[in-house]
């Protein structure tokens, strides 16, 4: 008979859709058929012929794991855990999981020996903010959720409370409502390793005297205790390994005497940022322009550590040594002009921050030499400050020039933050992704990668879109269509080098909570090892924007060939339960 969907037509008659049947693609049959050599049945040994020979998974799999697959299909389906062997709809069933087919690795498998600045690393911006940049509250849950999603930066902007006795966390200038120090501090502890046991990185902006980060280092240390790494001598040679330092917290930050030297002038003020943009403006010889970056980057390249306190310069007191003994990663300046800091560097290593437009404009005029700061120092990158509404940038933009830690707002949700969270699937999910080899080596001749060049393709993606599953379950009937089933296609972009940039879509299906498209996409890549692969579900509307039905963001790098289950997300980039694409992955 089938089962039927009814929607109501103008609040008199009833209009009826069958719900089509759920069945596996020919080319999940005819995979079936070879593997189970004509039988009705697939073993344990042909699942594990399947799994190697189609699927690509000759790494770490075993007759066990294919044993455990058809264990959990049989009591998933057939609540026992005993049968002949997979039928085709067990096996059907098995590619749809994706917590059993998923289309990445889900465990840490890189090399995470390395150090620190060989990894792209999950950085937060203003990570206690619940909205946005100007009157949101300030609260520890936005930092908790970061860290159990992941997040291994962690940012915090220290300011003196109204007696000036005490340290509170808040949008400094704003009207955010600020929380104590020590909230935040007992809230990174208790959470720090839920997700991930790698390294937890606080980038702290002070705006305190010398005597309120005394107090701070009591604190930190009080809080964190053995957990918390710093180094024996002033400053890093070479970062330690993400591996060396697991279940530690690391504090960044500039040394206090530096900051004071570079961040405020001799009457302890600051020049307007507005300047410095109109400045970059106004000129348009290359020149000029990186000359007049120069000038700007010498009042200090981070934005948010441009204001100053002045009554610290006039107290004479520089620096709080039991404060700069805790800083592991020292945040430099570009007092000398940011090409001089990206190709003199320092004799240990640093960290140096950007806000987007200075990367933009360092990476037009300089890149290579950003690359090859980034193969010793670390590089942070955060959004310029007329994000009010905590939105982001393309952060593709940084990863492609080295840079580690691209700081987002992590409530900012749309098509950046999707990026963001598709970077960082990889590799387990714990936080840290080692960044491709191109990124750190060099060339006979001391030449670096260049993501302005157009190189040639190196393999092509296949892209096969088999079908979609799983709204009819997480959405009400009518929540696409008020009088019909939805009308689904998927958009399908690669995001990464310009010359590998792409998006393609299926046809549309229509009236189907279950659409079928069988579509195949090739897309040549250049640089494979820097590019994404975003897909959108979308639900075509004729007289309206056409409804968000899931996405997904996945590495290219981390794809796993054959026949994969792909999960959808909301645009918050919380998974769905049900919904997700089948597709096939194919490299060339």
């Amino acid at each position: 008979m089938g089962s039927y969907n009814y929607y109501r037509m103008f609040g008199c008659f009833n209009r009826k859709f069958k719900i089509s049947e759920w069945q596996p693609p020919p080319e999940v049959g005819e995979a079936f058929r070879r593997y189970a050599e004509g039988a009705d049945h697939m073993t344990a040994d042909q699942l594990l012929k399947f799994l190697v020979e189609y699927q690509r998974e000759e790494e770490g799999c075993s007759a066990a794991d294919a044993e455990a697959i058809m264990q959990k299909v049989f009591q998933r389906r057939h609540q026992t855990s005993r049968r002949r062997g997979l039928t085709l709809d067990d096996f059907f069933y098995f590619l749809f999981q994706d917590d059993l087919n998923g289309p990445i690795n889900p465990q840490v498998h890189h090399d995470m020996t390395a150090p620190l600045q060989h990894y792209f690393i999950y950085t937060g911006h203003n990570s206690y903010l619940t909205g946005n940049q100007l009157s949101s509250d300030c609260s520890e849950i936005p930092i908790i959720r970061a860290l159990e999603n992941g997040v291994r930066g962690i940012e915090l902007d220290l300011w003196p409370n109204s007696a000036k006795d005490n340290v509170h966390v808040l949008h400094g200038r704003t009207l955010t409502a600020p929380i104590p120090l020590m909230k935040c501090l007992t809230s990174i502890r208790d959470h720090a390793f839920v997700k991930s046991p790698y390294p937890v990185i606080i980038t702290l902006e002070d705006h305190l005297t010398p005597q309120l980060q005394a107090k701070v280092a009591g604190m930190v240390t009080q809080v964190f205790g053995d957990m918390l790494y710093y180094p024996e001598s002033e400053g890093l040679e070479e970062f330690p390994s993400p591996e060396a330092l697991k279940h530690k917290i690391i504090l960044s930050t500039k040394p206090p005497k530096e900051y004071l030297a570079s961040s405020c002038n001799k009457d302890g003020e600051t020049k307007d940022s507005s300047e410095d943009e109109q400045l970059l403006r106004e000129t348009s010889d290359p020149i000029a322009e990186a000359e007049a970056d120069d000038k700007v980057n010498q009042i200090g390249s981070d934005q948010d550590d441009e204001d100053c306190d002045a009554s610290r310069q006039k107290s004479g007191t520089l620096a709080a040594p039991e404060y700069k003994r805790l800083i592991a990663i020292r945040a430099g300046n570009a007092k000398n002009g940011l090409r001089h800091a990206l190709r003199n560097g320092a004799d240990k290593v640093n960290r140096l921050s950007l806000s987007e437009q200075r990367l933009e404009k360092a990476a037009t005029l300089y890149a290579t030499d950003v690359i090859r700061f980034t193969q010793k120092s670390i590089l942070r990158v955060f959004p310029k400050s007329t994000r009010v509404t905590s939105s982001n940038f393309k952060p593709t933009g940084g990863w492609m020039h080295g840079a580690q830690m691209v700081a987002f707002n992590m409530q900012g949700y749309g098509k950046s933050l999707w990026m963001m969270h598709g970077l960082f699937r990889s590799n387990g999910g714990c936080g840290y992704v080692k960044k491709p080899d191109l990124l750190m080596m060099g060339g006979p001749d001391n030449e670096v990668f260049d993501p302005k060049l157009t190189l040639p393709v190196k393999k092509t993606l296949k892209v096969t879109v088999f079908m979609g599953d799983g709204w009819r379950l997480d959405f009400s009937h009518t929540h696409f269509d008020a009088y019909s089933p939805p009308d689904f296609y998927t958009k399908i972009y690669i995001v990464g080098v310009p010359a590998d940039a792409a998006k393609k879509k299926t046809r549309v299906i229509e009236d189907d909570w279950t659409p079928y498209w069988d579509e195949d996409f090739a897309f040549p890549l250049t640089v494979p090892e820097l590019a994404l692969l975003r897909i959108e579900v979308r639900e075509h509307n004729r007289s309206e924007k056409d409804d968000f039905g899931g996405q997904t963001c996945l590495p290219v790098s981390e794809l796993r060939p054959g026949i994969r289950a792909v999960p959808l997300y909301n645009k918050k980039g919380q998974k769905f339960k049900s919904v997700r694409l089948l597709m096939r992955f194919q490299f060339e």
